[in-house]
């Protein structure tokens, strides 16, 4: 048994309850060898909590939406018969990844205290690595001068943080490049690609 990692703190694992449908295929998908469902209406899509990508299965007679938000969590659902299982990021149809970056910004804006929260308490994930170095534009050069505002004052908003630090003038973007960069599954795990802040790290990681 390897205890390298076993004082490692376990992430929560929390369950979709919504989610915004990144592509609609009526029937199915075009190679069938893409999918076990193949042959039947299918949707990709990401969850609006963890940013998890999954296929999922309408209900017959249900035409969905591309960004249609739909409930997958429990109980009686109007538009999805069933939650097909997780979906990697490499099969992604060309349209989901278009659609992708609509939809995280999108859900980013929906939950902005919660990221706003994020610059206001981040740490460091390591004894050389703190977790605002890990977003798109910031790293070590602009950190210090976000923790020394926010002990002045914490941040309100999105727009509080660009007017307090312009350069950060876009910070909904910057985290939204950050979750794009965990779910890009195609990007080798190293350096500052291991870690996750806002989604889900895979159950079982490819060793070598």
């Amino acid at each position: 048994m390897d205890n390298k990692n076993k004082n490692e703190k376990k992430p929560t694992v929390k369950k979709e309850e919504n989610a915004v449908v990144l592509d609609y295929l009526s029937r199915g998908y075009v190679k069938s060898d893409m999918s076990k469902f193949g042959g039947k209406p299918i949707a990709q899509a990401i969850g609006t909590e963890q940013f998890t990508l999954l296929e999922l299965a309408p209900k017959n007679g249900v035409a969905l939406e591309i960004q249609d938000t739909v409930y997958i969590g429990k109980g009686k659902r109007d538009k999805i018969y069933r939650v097909l299982g997780k979906l990697d990021y490499e099969n992604l149809t060309a349209t989901s990844r278009i659609e992708l970056d609509y939809a995280i910004k999108e859900i980013v804006e929906q939950n902005e205290e919660n990221f706003v929260e994020f610059f206001n308490t981040a740490d460091a994930v390591s004894t050389r690595l703190h977790s605002l170095e890990l977003i798109p534009g910031i790293g070590k050069k602009y950190m210090w001068d976000i923790i020394n505002e926010r002990d002045k004052k914490k941040f309100e908003s999105f727009e509080d943080i660009a007017e307090r630090l312009p350069t950060l003038a876009d910070p909904a973007s910057m985290i939204v490049n950050r979750i794009k960069q965990e779910l890009d599954s195609t990007t080798p795990r190293r350096g500052k690609n291991k870690y996750y802040l806002f989604t889900q790290p895979p159950r079982f990681k490819n060793r070598k």
